[in-house]
């Protein structure tokens, strides 16, 4: 059997030989890490993302399958970006950014971790119609018609590929910044928050539309939102079911005309009071399921959901950076989780600094002899 039809049959409840080793990336410092210990070539930490050659080359190192983050989509996001420019300079050498979507971001020298938001762009309705209304509307350009009219060829046969959705939420937190949005959404101006979630999601709907249209075929289809944090949502379930249940459902409609039947989405977090509102509009995959320190979450999903819910993911990433003990424990709960049905095992997000490479390439092998029933 080739990967994609180990994972396709899997998640549709069907026989394979074998579960495939799936994986979510990298952190950058966690791959010069191994380069820096002589683990790998340094060229494989270099230009190294999903779907990258250089992955590829580390997939068949380590003994990974495939990522399942092997998603392809359209320019779904602001377009043109805004100019990304250097704002002010502090005495520390903090810089004090405008990025691409318009938010003000203090970016620390020597730190890499997701710079701290400091302003935003997007506060009022004359900044959303003179700066990002224009930003956010269809245009032809925005898909790349004739690779995909081409893309049934070219594609790769042996892995699930996915067509990429893009973000009815989590997009829209990045321009304005988690306080932004909070303050739109209960104490400034409801009714233009609602406004930007609206345009965004029809374009976003055009560009899939214009997508499925050429007649490109994909194994499952995937959104990226992550709008929950350790305690839960950054929103009101309610809410979120009003600003947004109808967009999924649409998009998620539109899909499974063209076939797909397999929808995830990426949240990190505590998804657990989004879940029902995710579900019932259609998705019916979560990833990367997130462990942190709440535990696990798809167990939970499963028995309130049914067979309808599938994951990928589940498996804490950061057995990875204790010891072979800590792995194999991960490696009895996959399995326990496995019994269920309709699930990939996967570290819950990309591997972090830190991480052991003999562990991991333990856990790639060990995760194909892992045993399953239907």
């Amino acid at each position: 059997m080739t990967n994609r039809e180990r994972a396709m049959n899997i998640l549709h409840f069907q026989p394979a030989d074998r579960f495939p080793a799936v994986h979510f990336g990298y952190w950058d410092e966690l791959l010069k890490e191994w380069a820096a210990q002589g683990k790998i070539p340094k060229a494989l930490a270099e230009n190294n993302y999903d779907g990258s050659e250089a992955e590829r080359e580390l997939d068949r190192l380590i003994g990974w399958d495939f990522n399942w983050y092997r998603t392809v989509g359209s320019r779904n996001g602001l377009f043109p970006e805004f100019e990304e420019r250097v704002l002010e300079v502090l005495p520390d050498g903090t810089k004090r950014v405008q990025n691409a979507v318009g938010l003000i971001e203090r970016i620390k020298p020597g730190v890499t971790s997701i710079p701290s938001e400091d302003d935003y762009t997007l506060k009022d309705r004359e900044a959303f119609e003179t700066l990002y209304r224009p930003k956010m509307q269809y245009a032809p350009e925005r898909v790349d018609l004739e690779y995909y009219r081409h893309f049934n060829e070219t594609k790769p046969q042996d892995i699930p590929v996915g067509l990429h959705l893009g973000s009815v939420l989590g997009d829209i937190r990045n321009m304005v910044s988690v306080t932004g949005m909070s303050y739109l959404m209960y104490d400034e101006d409801e009714e233009l928050f609602a406004d930007i979630v609206d345009t965004y999601a029809e374009m976003q709907y055009q560009c899939v539309k214009a997508v499925l249209e050429t007649g490109a075929k994909f194994d499952f289809a995937h959104y990226w939102e992550d709008i929950c944090f350790k305690n839960g949502p950054l929103l009101s379930p309610d809410l979120f079911r009003s600003l947004c249940a109808k967009h999924y459902q649409k998009r998620n409609e539109l899909c499974r005309q063209y076939g797909i039947d397999i929808i995830s989405l990426d949240c990190d977090g505590v998804t657990e009071k989004l879940l029902p509102v995710w579900f019932e509009s259609g998705v019916n995959t979560m990833f990367p399921i997130e462990v942190g320190v709440w535990g696990d979450q798809f167990e939970a999903a499963r028995k309130k959901f049914g067979n309808g819910m599938l994951g990928v993911g589940g498996m804490d990433k950061t057995a990875f950076r204790k010891d072979r003990a800590a792995v194999d424990e991960e490696l009895a709960r996959m399995g326990r989780l496995a019994e269920l049905g309709g699930f990939l095992p996967c570290p819950d997000h990309r591997l972090m600094p830190g991480s052991k490479f003999e562990l991991v390439q333990y856990y790639a092998e060990k995760i194909k002899e892992l045993k399953f029933s239907l």
